[in-house]
């Protein structure tokens, strides 16, 4: 397989807007995507409180936004979709991306609105790993996604299902619906088939990455932020999370959904294979995060992984689950953030640089 090209930068507040504008053009964003269609923006709400770390920052949207248009690309579109923990509506607005979006007048849709599109049935051509086996019934995306660019806006951050989580895993939550939990015991082979569903239905595929402040710990929300001041972009989806993780200090080849992914020449995870564009002494940086669980993951991790899976149907695809919503959503929103979120947030506003850049943006 050729070598890969991931652009990697360091960067500061009073310069990261043009700073992503000439990472997507060291990325080659003009050359990966196609200008005479639709491009999707595919933002990554992990939590709908704003949590340093966590989800797509509003200077990543903006400067994607600037750094897509310098390349030629004017039709953008903006999409969220909804887990059954984080509420989209809530995100947008924490996170601030309503009145980035209203700046650049770029539309914003809901994968799970039916006025804004329909899941219809795909029948992949590549092999799946697993998808096929999960959903005997039909493997359903929504139909607005197919014909156009997407460009994923993940951020650097662990996960306790899938040690990092990035762009591989950002389409996730785009192309699978509120059943996607049925996944999460072959979540690595998920996110290999879900790359290769969007080689076939997309026009071209991008994504940015945000490691200005970059989380460790049992994510993708009770992160222990770190600033960084790193964003890294590239067309190849496997590629940038092999150096994001790299740059965590994991060896991405011994994570399964890079290696898989590389194996079935959908992209190379191979960091000897990759090619680094920009500060390449950035991408040497090796920060030793590590994972870890907490009472969300570790009960995840108990009945997707254990013997304890063989009661996955029970608990997962009956009114059972709604327990588990319930105590995700009650633990992170009105135990673990007020006690313990709270406070990070407040310390990363007050004394981070990028807290102090987030709040400059509108409300």
């Amino acid at each position: 397989m050729a070598r890969s090209r991931v652009a990697v930068l360091r960067t500061r507040p009073d310069t990261v807007l043009d700073d992503y504008e000439r990472l997507c053009g060291l990325a080659g964003a003009g050359e990966a995507l196609d200008p005479s269609t639709t491009t999707i923006l595919k933002d990554n709400i992990s939590w709908h409180l704003m949590y340093p770390g966590s989800n797509t920052t509003p200077w990543q949207l903006e400067g994607t936004i600037r750094g897509l248009r310098a390349a030629g690309l004017n039709d953008l579109v903006d999409v969220h979709n909804k887990t059954v923990v984080t509420i989209a509506d809530l995100g947008d607005r924490y996170n601030k991306f309503g009145p980035v979006l209203e700046k650049y007048g770029i539309p914003v849709r809901f994968n799970f609105k039916p006025e804004d599109m329909t899941w219809i049935e795909h029948r992949p051509k590549a092999k799946m790993l697993v998808l096929d086996r999960i959903y005997p019934e039909g493997i359903y995306l929504p139909d607005y996604f197919f014909g156009k660019n997407i460009v994923h806006l993940p951020t650097v951050k662990t996960h306790s299902y899938t040690v990092t989580t990035g762009a591989m895993k950002n389409a996730f939550g785009g192309l699978l619906n509120v059943h996607r939990h049925y996944t999460h015991t072959w979540i690595h082979d998920t996110l290999v088939d879900l790359l290769a569903i969007q080689k076939e239905i997309h026009t071209g595929i991008f994504a940015t990455m945000d490691g200005t402040t970059a989380g460790s710990g049992p994510g993708p929300r009770t992160l222990i932020p770190h600033q960084k001041d790193v964003i890294l972009a590239s067309a190849d989806q496997v590629a940038i999370d092999a150096v994001a993780a790299s740059m965590m200090g994991f060896d991405p080849m011994e994570m399964r959904y890079i290696a898989r992914a590389t194996e079935a020449g959908l992209g190379q995870g191979d960091p000897a294979q990759i090619e680094i564009v920009g500060d390449e002494d950035a991408a040497a940086e090796r920060w030793n995060f590590e994972v870890g669980v907490n009472f969300g993951t570790g009960t995840g991790m108990l009945l997707w992984r254990s013997p304890l899976k063989v009661f996955q149907k029970l608990f997962f695809q009956t009114p059972l689950v709604n327990i588990f919503i319930f105590a995700s959503e009650y633990y992170h929103d009105r135990f673990w953030y007020p006690a313990r979120g709270r406070k990070v947030v407040d310390r990363w506003l007050e004394e981070s640089p990028w807290g102090k850049l987030f709040q400059e943006y509108p409300e």
